[in-house]
């Protein structure tokens, strides 16, 4: 009985199928993202559509979808879950917190609370609206994170002797359209059909369908399974909590984990300021600042999975790794140079984008050569665990930072918080060469094609 995972119609159906899940999901984390300005709209302003937030709810509600996975640990037990009790549990319970977490969420934005309070952690007393929809953010922020780490081992185990690299690039790719995708429509329609719940209400629908694919891939997977299991005369050995030691033990595993929290501690955080950044240094005008930084994300939509297909083919993972942590340090020296031409940002940002395609496009691919396959749920939810807690910290460091180098008339110099960026850059690099040098120690394999040849 052949396994479905050497048919490449079967491999790539599953990773459409599973993609399109997280498609959704990535649309509906951010799909309240562009509604901040009739969220914190007078109740009843905006023609009839504001709903009265302040900014600082709107600010606690948009980090509440990683309140549970932090504090609770729950992404860290997702994990364990994981490879404890499989993909198909795992993944059916996570889309599934997903959806309820949305349901809660559009009935919070569909509910008249009046001015009723109720006390939140971090948060103080809010708005009930904001406290319930945050809830619903929170609920739907566990199964997202843990759906995502289950797809991560979805697409492994699929394509592992094939086309690994290039599948995660194109899952990533699908993930940052559903991104675009509510950046760009979810305001419109929220305008056009009705306030902030019809945007909110078709993301939990698009969570419906996401479920609905994720039952169909679950059929796959048992086919596949099966396959297995009649193709293989030794049972793989199961997943046992003493197993965490290994894990635990792993410099490889540990230099991944760092250099996805310098890498991307240089990246994301620094969107969050990119645009203020063109506006003061740059001199670029306010309604166009924001399209230089958005080059990046869509960039990546080509780019990871490009980068992705050379790492399939010819292989040299950590030499891609350490030349994306190379671009992205001199990136951030020269937006740290007085240097203040626009063109020059421009094609800064350009080479950022090269940097944010080469990195992750080898890291996730790199795991699975580290670590085996019953600690893999567990690996990549600490991975992004340590990374969600760095990505939470240091946008509140580069903003006191900031704050302390603007002046009276409100000008802010940038050159100390671009230093602080350039820093992870340098981090990245030194641990980037110890990866390759445990790499050449311990035979990962991370500068081997991961296409194996018949």
């Amino acid at each position: 009985m052949n396994k479905l995972s050497n048919s490449p119609a079967a491999r790539w159906t599953a990773l459409t199928i599973v993609s399109v899940t997280m498609m959704f999901g990535y649309f509906f984390t951010d799909v309240m993202s562009p509604l901040e300005p009739l969220l914190t709209a007078a109740r009843g302003s905006e023609d009839g559509l504001g709903l009265g937030w302040t900014s600082s709810e709107y600010g606690w509600f948009s980090g509440a979808y990683g309140l549970m996975n932090v504090w609770l640990l729950l992404l860290f037990f997702g994990g364990i879950i994981l490879d404890k009790f499989g993909i198909r549990f795992t993944g059916l319970t996570s889309t599934i917190l997903m959806l309820g977490g949305a349901i809660i969420k559009w009935w919070a934005v569909s509910t008249d609370f009046g001015d009723a309070t109720i006390w939140v952690p971090f948060g103080g007393d809010v708005q009930s609206q904001v406290a319930y929809a945050g809830l619903g953010f929170a609920i739907f922020g566990v199964g997202c994170e843990i759906a995502g780490i289950t797809v991560s081992k979805v697409i492994v185990k699929w394509f592992t002797g094939h086309e690994l690299a290039l599948a995660m690039g194109l899952q990533v790719a699908l993930a940052r359209i559903g991104t675009a995708l509510a950046l760009a429509a979810s305001l419109p329609l929220a305008k056009a059909m009705g306030g902030v719940s019809t945007s909110v209400g078709l993301g939990a629908a698009c969570l419906c369908i996401g479920l609905i694919s994720f039952i169909v891939y679950n059929v796959m997977d048992r086919k596949e399974d099966a396959a297995s299991a009649a193709e293989s005369s030794e049972s793989e050995e199961g997943f046992k909590f003493s197993d965490l030691k290994i894990l635990f033990m792993n410099p490889g595993f540990w230099c991944i984990t760092f250099l996805c929290l310098m890498f991307y501690a240089g990246v994301f955080p620094f969107l969050k300021f990119a645009t203020k950044l063109m506006v003061f240094k740059y001199g670029v005008d306010q309604e166009l600042a924001g399209l230089i930084p958005a080059m990046l994300p869509f960039g990546t939509i080509f780019l990871t999975p490009f980068f992705g297909s050379i790492y399939d083919k010819y292989g040299k993972g950590a030499t891609l790794m350490l030349v994306g942590s190379i671009l992205l340090t001199v990136v951030h020296v020269t937006f740290a140079l007085p240097v203040n031409n626009w063109v020059l940002a421009i094609a800064v940002m350009v080479v950022l984008g090269i940097a944010f395609g080469l990195v992750p496009s080898a890291m996730w691919p790199s795991v699975p050569k580290i670590i085996p396959m019953k600690l893999l749920g567990t690996a990549y939810a600490l991975i992004f665990y340590i990374q969600n807690i760095g990505l939470s910290m240091v946008p509140m460091w580069i903003g006191s930072v900031n704050e302390a180098n603007t002046d009276a008339s409100g000008f802010i110099d940038y050159t100390e918080s671009m230093t602080i960026f350039a820093g992870f850059g340098v981090f990245a690099i030194i641990i980037s060469v110890m990866l390759m040098a445990l790499d050449k120690r311990n035979g990962y394999g991370l500068q081997k094609p991961n296409v194996k040849n018949n």
